[in-house]
């Protein structure tokens, strides 16, 4: 429990907005190939909606793990996101699929239209500071143990 308020607290700080707490998210521990990462799952279409909105800091090995039903196409974009992150696009498997690193944080004024997207096929999508995928060694064809 101490783990999930330290996570929360680590994904609050100086958050305008507030954000899921450990009632409402289950923290979980995934192995990367060079580090354990503790993430938040997003498991629902609100919490997948509501991501990492808002959320002005992550601390190193952190993020947010965002599940889907199936392995099937999907698009992510950063929209209300205050932070660059990486989004690792991940099979049902667990396979690293895609690495998109320091995707951009864009003005909160930035037309819907304009806001970067990255897309890929995937059951998992896993959002990290940006450059932590890198150093956690989070690279196409790696696999992540414990996903849900």
């Amino acid at each position: 429990m101490f783990e999930a308020l330290a996570l929360t607290a680590a994904l609050a700080q100086s958050s305008p907005q507030p954000v899921p707490t450990p009632q409402t998210l289950r923290v979980i521990s995934l192995r990367a190939p060079a580090a354990r990462l503790r993430v938040q799952v997003a498991a629902t279409e609100a919490q997948r909606e509501r991501g990492l909105m808002g959320v002005r800091s992550l601390a190193p090995h952190t993020g947010m793990l965002f599940v889907f039903d199936s392995d099937a196409p999907i698009e992510f974009w950063m929209k209300d996101t205050l932070i660059p992150l990486d989004m690792v696009f991940i099979g049902k498997n667990g396979t690293v699929r895609s690495v998109f690193s320091n995707v951009p944080v864009v003005s909160i004024d930035t037309p819907d239209a304009r806001i970067p997207r990255r897309d890929g096929v995937a059951k998992y999508v896993l959002e990290l500071p940006a450059g932590e995928a890198a150093r956690d060694g989070l690279t196409g064809g790696v696999s992540i143990a414990h996903l849900p």
